[in-house]
């Protein structure tokens, strides 16, 4: 029986707990979210190599996102890790509620490949309005990273999105109809310049990663995209004919297949020592073998630098959206989810948007589940009630328990003293020795031990009057009248009584828990729908969403004073059963003890 008890607690223990996990959730106040997948594997992005920490775009839209569940402004968004606690550094490049359109683009920690990624995008927070937003658009980017220009700032200089806070010096053309939100319109004539700072000085022999959208209006011979000059060094990126290219210090990538115009297109650069590698869409497209030239002077996007010398070359004539510099070389995988995960056609393949979840519904979910909703819509004068009641609820568990354990002193005592009584019974004579100490110890039969245990008993304290009774009245052999025995037989009665209301006291409380918990519960439950009913009175308006809550938070008082009461009461009637025990052994005690003591000491028996 054992065996099965303990091994049905451990099964309820385990399903708990994996209900509490499957049911996970970062913060009740939150209503919403969803859950994204990063697949890298052969399923999603197949992408095999390394990846590292890497900014993620999440692209959404009316059909995906209830916009009129969130704020205004996305504010109350948060993006929480796969392990549904630790919140992830997020910003919002556009977040248009009116045309249900938003990107957000997300910090994820060490991607790896080959393996989906999950993440979870919280919305709809209902319960803390006030919580200022949390997104941290610089936090988003790792510290190798010097420039992101999102583009999405009209009639301004760019805005450098990461921590090197590197804004374009002039502003350029914006255009809405870019990649992801705005971009920047080029047309050959008015680039635009980004000054020289210290996180943009590039060492000689250093390492580099640049990377940018593209798309080409027209195909134009040697169109200048980026370019960097310093003396006789340099570092550009272009467009020769639809065949994209990287130079530095005079060296040239060779060409492949051409880029069509009036698409996008994601170039990246990476430099590792010597080692140059050019990218498209994702893919390796040429490579040079030359190191990263010492450059700290302005760059200029759209248009070759004033010092320009050497081939002739031209301004590019296009869109360009998302430029980023960062100062390390990044992975190829890392260049590869940049050009999947922002590119509109390839996005779906890398990163799923599921569907809205909501949270788990039940009592032992979350901060209580429903439970915890109906507690945050219960008003001060609820809490008084339930208050008064905890307090009730606090004493008469504390006169449950007390009482138990006295009872099974008591009932142990008693035990100890009717197998001693039995032998003092025998041979009552004992009781007027002359030695008080001997009949405490009911004839010297009772050890220390067992006296420590029946000295507190009702039934010794009652034996103890009738020994004093009896010690008093018999002197000299003389033996005990008839109206000697019924005033001892008095004594004894008054020594049960009061026993008798040593064992009630405190009951007292358990009735006033049975009988007022209740009504305390009711008069908490009728002012509260009382002042649901008035509410509705001011506002004119019958709305089942507001009313609801308010009706079952009033229920709550009434629920807490029967669970004030029904403990109370079984408590009680299992307490009463006990004492009626007791009161009953102490009734047939005494009239054992006067059946004795007229057998012993009444007057009208023979002399011997």
């Amino acid at each position: 029986m054992n065996t099965l008890l303990r091994n049905v607690a451990i099964s309820c223990l385990a399903l708990l707990v994996l209900s509490g996990t499957a049911q996970a959730w970062w913060n009740d106040n939150w209503t919403l979210r969803k859950k994204i997948t990063i697949d890298t594997s052969a399923n999603g992005g197949a992408i095999t190599d390394p990846i590292g920490t890497t900014p993620v775009l999440i692209r959404l839209h009316d059909g995906d996102f209830q916009f009129a569940s969130a704020k205004d402004d996305g504010s109350d968004i948060r993006v929480i890790a796969g392990d549904d606690k630790t919140p992830l550094a997020y910003h919002l490049e556009k977040y248009d509620a009116l045309l249900g359109e938003a990107f957000i683009w997300v910090k994820v920690p060490d991607l790896k490949p080959g393996t989906p990624t999950t993440l979870w995008l919280y919305y709809g927070n209902t319960g803390d309005k006030t919580a200022p937003g949390a997104a941290d658009a610089k936090g988003t980017y790792d510290a190798d990273t010097t420039l992101v220009y999102h583009f999405a700032e009209t009639g301004k200089p760019a805005h450098d999105s990461s921590a090197g806070g590197n804004d374009s010096q002039n502003a350029g053309a914006v255009t809405d109809g870019a990649l992801i939100g705005p971009g920047l319109r080029l047309d050959g004539k008015t680039p635009v310049t980004i000054p020289t700072s210290s996180s943009l000085t590039w060492n000689a022999g250093g390492d580099l990663t640049w990377s940018a959208w593209i798309k080409p209006a027209a195909l134009q011979a040697n169109a200048i995209i980026f370019s960097r000059r310093d003396g006789g060094n340099d570092f550009l990126v272009g467009i020769d004919n639809g065949l994209p290219f990287v130079e530095i210090n005079g060296s040239r990538s060779a060409g492949a297949a051409p880029l069509a115009a009036g698409s996008w297109h994601h170039l990246a650069v990476t430099i590792a020592g010597s080692s140059v590698t050019l990218y498209v869409d994702g893919a390796a497209y040429a490579t040079l073998s030359v190191p990263l030239p010492a450059l700290n002077t302005p760059s200029t996007i759209g248009a070759d630098s004033p010092n320009a010398g050497g081939t002739p070359s031209v301004g590019f004539n296009g869109e360009l959206d998302e430029l980023e510099i960062s100062k390390v070389a990044r992975p190829a995988g890392f260049i590869k989810v940049a050009a999947m995960g922002q590119g509109g056609d390839t996005a779906a393949k890398l990163l799923a948007v599921g569907q809205d979840e909501q949270p788990p519904a039940g009592w032992l979910s979350g901060a209580f589940g429903l439970f915890g909703v109906i507690l945050k819509s219960v008003t001060i004068d609820g809490w008084v009630v339930i208050g008064i009641l905890g307090i009730m609820a606090v004493v008469s568990w504390f006169v449950m328990i007390t009482k138990f354990f006295h009872l099974l002193k008591v009932e142990k005592g008693d035990s100890l003293f009717l197998e001693e009584w039995r032998h003092v019974a025998l041979d009552l004579t004992v009781l007027d020795h002359s030695n008080p100490e001997n009949v405490k110890s009911m004839g010297g039969r009772a050890k220390p031990k067992v006296m420590s245990l029946i000295r507190n008993c009702p039934l010794y304290r009652i034996y103890h009057i009738g020994s004093e009774e009896i010690a008093h009245r018999v002197s000299g052999g003389r033996n005990i009248s008839s109206r000697s025995i019924q005033a001892i037989r008095a004594s004894l009665d008054g020594g049960y009584v009061r026993e008798n209301h040593h064992l009630n006291s405190g009951m007292v409380f358990l009735t006033i828990s049975i009988a007022g918990g209740p009504f305390m519960g009711l008069l908490g439950t009728c002012i509260g729908v009382m002042i649901t009913f008035a509410a509705i009175a001011a506002t004119g308006q019958v709305d089942i969403a507001a009313i609801a809550p308010g009706l079952a938070a009033a229920l709550v008082a009434t629920v807490a004073g029967l669970l004030v009461a029904i403990p109370a009461l079984l408590g009680y009637n299992y307490l009463t059963s006990r004492m009626k025990t007791v009161t009953s052994d102490m009734q047939i005690f005494v009239d054992e003890f006067v059946t004795k003591m007229a057998e012993f000491y009444s007057d009208e028996k023979p002399q011997p």
